[in-house]
């Protein structure tokens, strides 16, 4: 199966999740995260703002901020392949970027990716090695080019998204962490 089949099944499966049971799910995978060791030790904190059928981040960030966490979101960079991270203080002064996924109208900054200390990374598909299938665009591989080892990059997933082994290319970066409504995975 190509990649493009293999994404969309995958998707499609996620999005025949129930609401009930995705919002069951999701409280089961934020209540994890919210109780991490990674959570807790962490100031500075990137996270995509969920779109379609993903984890519901949105309510992960409000917890966040609540905590007193710093929050930064993906900012596309206009005629470019390349994203930034840039902070906000809520989720009032968002807007639908040029594939409808929500981000930032306006923002406090931009934070160096080394000053990070933990990553919410999207996808599609996951494995036990680390390996993912995002969007396809390759925005996240670019921006991990070069990021220090310290930085934990944590996938928020629905059981689903997991499978045996993924094909991956050389230029796919490896996540640290998995976190599904089962269970958390630490990528040895």
């Amino acid at each position: 199966m190509e990649k493009k089949e293999f994404r969309n099944m995958i998707i499609k499966n996620r999005d025949s999740l129930s609401l009930v049971e995705r919002n069951l799910n999701d409280n089961l995978i934020l209540e994890t995260l919210l109780k991490s060791k990674m959570y807790k030790e962490s100031t500075n904190i990137f996270t995509f703002i969920n779109y379609g059928s993903e984890v519901k981040t949105k309510i992960f960030i409000i917890k966040a901020l609540e905590d007193g966490k710093r929050i930064f979101v993906p900012k596309t960079v206009s005629g470019t392949r390349e994203m930034k991270a840039v902070e906000i203080s809520s989720l009032d002064n968002l807007k639908p970027d040029n594939w409808g996924i929500l981000e930032p109208k306006t923002f406090k900054g931009e934070i160096d990716k080394q000053c990070l200390d933990l990553i919410i990374v999207p996808g599609v598909a996951f494995d036990k090695d680390g390996n993912r299938i995002g969007y396809g665009g390759g925005y996240y591989d670019r921006y991990f080019s070069g990021l220090n080892s310290r930085i934990k990059k944590v996938v928020l997933a629905y059981d689903l998204q997991i499978v045996e082994s993924l094909v991956t290319e050389k230029h796919d970066v490896t996540i640290d962490f998995i976190i599904t409504e089962k269970e958390i995975t630490e990528i040895k």
